[in-house]
């Protein structure tokens, strides 16, 4: 159970919200209502998790997830690991792969990374450290193989994520069943 309870009463408007999130997930997420106490954060985050980006061209799903999974263990976020690791496999993840997003191998271990994939998940790694440390270095790395468009894509998904991890534990909220088999 959560640190606290939603609020008896929700606004219609974030209502409409919830609903929405429940048809997009197919579960009544506990985050939203409990950003109902705070109607302008729900409202933002609301929209900040609307425009993200899923993935389109050479900048595939499965690069997208492969960063979300990576941040979702690097901040041990147990109910961010539930829901971005679902459906991993349809995206060709596999187990080998998800032991080294969990830090159990190290990824230039795993032959089936690609390069961009191997570069990707060092960026996801590197925006989720505490302390944040950045050099141009970090960012040099990237650009023979990624467009500044695919950049901003890479860093926007990753610090999404964060900003879920955080939240999401630090009102408790638990695993939603995303990866319980159906």
């Amino acid at each position: 159970m959560a640190f606290i309870d939603p609020p008896r009463h929700i606004a219609w408007w974030l209502r409409i919200g919830l609903w929405a999130a429940k048809r997009v997930t197919g579960r009544d997420l506990l985050v939203g209502r409990l950003l109902a106490w705070a109607p302008k954060a729900a409202l933002s985050s609301g929209i900040m998790e609307a425009l993200v980006e899923h993935g389109h061209g050479a900048f595939n799903a499965r690069l997208l997830q492969l960063v979300r999974m990576q941040v979702s263990y690097a901040a041990a976020c147990p109910f961010c690991v539930d829901m971005n690791g679902a459906g991993h496999d349809r995206q060709g993840i596999s187990p080998d792969e998800v032991e080294a997003l969990q830090g159990r191998r190290a990824a230039e271990t795993v032959t089936s990374f690609t390069l961009r994939e191997r570069l990707a998940l060092g960026y996801a790694r590197k925006l989720t450290e505490t302390p944040l440390k950045f050099a141009p270095a970090d960012v040099e790395i990237l650009k023979p193989h990624f467009t500044e468009h695919e950049i901003v894509v890479l860093a926007t998904t990753a610090a999404q994520v964060n900003y879920w991890t955080r939240l999401i534990q630090a009102l408790g909220v638990p695993p939603a069943g995303f990866s319980d088999p159906v």
